[in-house]
This record gives structure tokens, C-alpha cells and sequence, in this order.
């Protein structure tokens, strides 16, 4: 292949870059790759080939080529090509690359040799079901992965599953004057065995209420009543939005993540841990 139709083609690979066309960016790219791997600005191309790859959910194609780009990319400089790389190791239970691409972006890895199990802070995720959406609270694992710490509403999602997110935040929610990004998920890494359960409660005071939450939370379950629920458009759901952590007395469905016998065990105790003012009643697996 002679430079100038390597340029044409390269003209093309942004054109179809521009149109959104990720395979045949991809593909015009790879072209070019194969004469010219090392040339002055072939980084680049190398990245585009990969995040194109990356767009198209081709984690295969991602992985091989987001390689290449780390290889050319400064260390420790926050390059984007050692970020998606570990995205693409990451969901290849790769965990050596991996964790040489988070050390190349510059990020600080506990120590190790396998699978990441860090505490990486809480963020938010917008899961992605069918094209269900819904926002939850994660504890991040790794730059990456985290899992989720609601009890989703959405059909076939758990408390306790692992996701894998995307690394551009998407959003962003406030919590008590703390900035949470919104990453949007990519998928589903490791799925939770705990069901989900509904109950009607009647909680005299607030506290009541927030303590039947801590209750579970204790003992590695999941509670969420039906009044921390929002519905936002897909527009505002984008936005940056204020985290309510208000909870109100009276009665209302909570979503409960536990064995069912843990959770009437829990509930009774509950129920018994105050005078007045506390109880429970239809119990019910929703899935």
C-alpha cells in the first residue's frame, strides 16, 4: 500500500468516524494498520480501531487492538488507551492486563496478582436492561467494576450483582453536598443469587423505618422503600440531580434483597424491636 492511498483511506476511516459507522471506521483503520503500524500519528489510529471495536460491545476486537494502542501511549499520563484496554481485560477476566492498564493510566492497584478487589469509593450506574434503564448506587471494585448496592426495580436485576461501566460519566448525583458520577453500564459481570422480595411495612416515626433498612444492610441484604424510587426521563436522568435521603414514616412497599426466611427473621425482629408503631405484613417473591 502505497502513503497516498493509506491517506485516502484514513480520510475515509474519519468520514465513516464522523457517520458513526464503527465497523467500517474499524475496518479502514485495521487496513491501513497492517502497512503502517508504527507510523507518526498511527496511535491514533490504533485507538479509534479499538474504541470502535469498544462501541460495537466486540470486546474481542477491542482487547486485540486496544493492546496495540496502550503499547504506543505514554504512561502514567492518564491516556484514555490504557482505559478502554482495561475495560476490554477487564471483561476478558484478564486481570495481568488489567491491572497493567490501570497502572499505566496512572491509577494506584491494591496489591496483587488476580482478580481486582478494591474499594474504589460509590458511584452511580445506569443499568441497561432490554433497554430498560435504571440509575443505582454501586461500591466500585476496580476502575470499572462495582457492585450494586440497591435493590433495583427493574426486572432480572439483583442487589449484589457486579457491573461493568463505562468510564465517561454520564450524569451526576448529589448526595449530602458529595458529587456521585453516572456511569452508564456496559454489562452484566457477575450475577447476585439474593431474590427479591416486596412487604408492606407500617413504620411509626422515620426512624422506624430507617431502621429496618440498617437492619438489613447489617447483615449483607438489601432494603428499598418505595418512596426512595424517581422516575426521570431519559434526558434528565443525564443531569445532575439532588439525592433525597429523607424517610418517611406510614405505610409503603419496600423491595427486600435476602433469603425469604432470613428476611421474615429479620422483619419479626424488627416488628419487636420498638413499643408501638412497627409492623409488616404480604411478604411475596416478585423475582
Amino acid at each position: 500500500m502505497h502513503k497516498a492511498e493509506a491517506r485516502r483511506l484514513i480520510d475515509e476511516a474519519r468520514e465513516a468516524w464522523e457517520a458513526e459507522e464503527w465497523l467500517r471506521a474499524a475496518d479502514l483503520y485495521e487496513r491501513v494498520l497492517e502497512h503502517f503500524p508504527d507510523e507518526g500519528p498511527s496511535p491514533v489510529w490504533w485507538y479509534d480501531a479499538a474504541l470502535a471495536h469498544k462501541f460495537l460491545r466486540n470486546w474481542e476486537k477491542a482487547y486485540e487492538l486496544g493492546r496495540e494502542a496502550a503499547a504506543r501511549a505514554p504512561r502514567g499520563e492518564g491516556d484514555p488507551a490504557y482505559w478502554n484496554l482495561g475495560i476490554a481485560a477487564t471483561i476478558r477476566r484478564d486481570w495481568a492486563t488489567a491491572r497493567e492498564a490501570w497502572t499505566g493510566f496512572g491509577i494506584d492497584l491494591p496489591d496483587g496478582d488476580g482478580e481486582i478487589m478494591g474499594s474504589f469509593g460509590h458511584a452511580c450506574v445506569r443499568l441497561d436492561t432490554d433497554g430498560r434503564r435504571e440509575v443505582v448506587w454501586i461500591e466500585r471494585l476496580c476502575p470499572t467494576r462495582g457492585r450494586v448496592v440497591n435493590v433495583p426495580v427493574t426486572e432480572g436485576r439483583r442487589y449484589g450483582e457486579i457491573v461493568v461501566h463505562d468510564g465517561e460519566p454520564k450524569g451526576e448525583r448529589i448526595l449530602d453536598g458529595v458529587t456521585f458520577p453516572v456511569f452508564d453500564e456496559l454489562l452484566l459481570f457477575e450475577a447476585s443469587e439474593l431474590p427479591t422480595l416486596e412487604v408492606t411495612v407500617a413504620a411509626g416515626e422515620a426512624d422506624d423505618l430507617r431502621a429496618l433498612l440498617e437492619l438489613f444492610g447489617d447483615h449483607g441484604y438489601g432494603a428499598e422503600p418505595a418512596s426512595s424510587v424517581r422516575m426521570l426521563c431519559a434526558c434528565c436522568s443525564e443531569g445532575t440531580h439532588q439525592q433525597d435521603r429523607s424517610v418517611p414514616a406510614g405505610a409503603q412497599t419496600v423491595s427486600l434483597a435476602a433469603p425469604e426466611e432470613d428476611a421474615r427473621q429479620l422483619l419479626a425482629r424488627w416488628a419487636q424491636g420498638a413499643t408501638a408503631g412497627r409492623s409488616w405484613s404480604g411478604l411475596s417473591a416478585v423475582r
